[in-house]
């Protein structure tokens, strides 16, 4: 049975971990040659995302803008219509007016 000393366990443990680091560095996707093309596809990508992205919200805000103009164009149209209404209530208010007395002294007259 072999003993094994503190040291020696540093020893290990230190080529251990230089192993990996020099498999981690053997797998390195910067010297692919690929790596590069990939890289451009992912960043046009990217970019043609946020291009459709913005321009849904563009469409959303003109949407917005386009029904508030519709509601106030509605709400200038009903309160147009309003007035209209409360004008020829008044006129044919003040046709019967003007009726109810020319019956009543034009009764008179007759008499």
């Amino acid at each position: 049975m072999k003993s094994d000393t503190f040291v020696d366990r540093l020893d290990a443990a230190a080529k251990a971990k230089q192993a990996l680091l020099e498999r981690a560095r053997s797998k390195d996707p910067t010297k692919d040659p690929e790596f590069a093309a990939r890289q451009e596809a992912r960043l046009a990508a990217a970019k043609a995302r946020e291009e459709r992205e913005a321009e849904r919200r563009r469409a959303k805000i003109e949407a917005r803008e386009r029904e508030a103009a519709e509601k106030v164009a509605r709400k200038e149209a009903q309160a147009k219509a309003e007035v209209e209404r409360v004008e020829r209530e008044k006129a044919d208010g003040l046709a019967a007016q003007k009726a109810a007395l020319m019956a009543r002294f034009g009764t008179r007259k007759k008499r």
